[in-house]
C-alpha cells in the first residue's frame, strides 16, 4: 500500500524519476545517482540496483544468497528476463512508467511482481551496481518465510504468463513416475514374476 499511495502521488505531482529503497538502512543513498543516470540519459525505464552483478555479494550471508538464486531463477524465468538481483528493492522509475504496476502482492513479494508488470509492459530494464550493509537493520520477515510467500507468488503467476512452463513440469514428473512404474511391471512380467500378489488378509 505504501508502494501504491506514493507511486500514485508522484504521477500527481508530476515526478520525472520515483526511487524506492529499503527503510532498513542498507541502502547507501549516495548510489540514488547511478540509478536515476539512465532514465535521464533515455537508456532505460526503470534501473535496478544490483549487489550481484559482479559475481556474489561477499556480505550476503550464504543461506540468504541461496533462497536468492531460487527466486532469481523463477522470477526470470516467469518475466523472461536477465536480472542479477530481482529481489532488490533499490530501483528507480521513470514518470511513464508508474501506470505499470499493479501492486496485488502483499508484502516482499512485490518485488518479483513488479518486475512482471514492467516485462508485461514491455519497459526497458537496466540495473546497476550497488553496495549494501547486512550490520543495520533487521528483516521485518521470517527469511525462509518471506523466501517461500515469494517464490508461491511467482509459480502462482507463472500460471497465467507461462502456462506452458507451469504445467508441463509437474507433467513430465507425473509421465516419468508412470513410465517407471510402467517398466517394473513389464520387467516382472518377462521375469515371471507374480504381478499380483496372492497374500491374502
Amino acid at each position: 500500500m505504501a508502494l501504491r499511495t506514493g507511486f500514485e502521488q508522484a504521477g500527481k505531482n508530476g515526478c520525472e524519476v520515483v526511487i524506492t529503497m529499503d527503510a532498513d538502512g542498507q541502502h547507501d543513498p549516495d548510489d540514488i545517482g547511478k540509478l536515476v543516470a539512465p532514465i535521464l540519459n533515455g537508456e532505460a525505464d526503470i534501473v535496478n540496483g544490483s549487489r550481484y552483478m559482479n559475481g556474489n555479494d561477499e556480505n550476503t550471508p550464504f543461506y540468504r544468497r541461496i533462497g536468492q538464486n531460487i527466486l532469481d531463477k523463477a522470477t526470470n524465468l516467469n518475466a523472461g528476463l536477465q536480472i542479477t538481483d530481482t529481489q532488490s528493492g533499490f530501483r528507480a522509475f521513470s514518470r511513464h512508467s508508474l501506470p505499470a504496476f499493479r501492486f496485488k502482492s502483499n508484502g516482499l513479494a512485490i518485488e518479483s511482481e513488479m518486475l512482471m508488470d514492467a516485462a508485461n509492459a514491455g519497459l526497458r530494464i537496466k540495473e546497476v551496481n550497488i553496495g549494501v550493509r547486512y550490520d543495520v537493520g533487521n528483516s521485518s520477515e521470517n527469511p525462509i518465510k518471506h523466501g517461500f510467500g515469494v517464490l508461491a507468488n511467482v509459480i502462482h503467476d507463472m500460471e497465467l504468463n507461462r502456462p506452458l512452463i507451469y504445467f508441463t513440469l509437474p507433467g513430465a514428473i507425473l509421465s516419468i513416475i508412470g513410465l517407471a512404474m510402467g517398466f517394473t511391471f513389464l520387467q516382472k512380467f518377462f521375469d515371471g514374476g507374480a504381478l499380483i500378489s496372492d497374500r491374502r488378509f
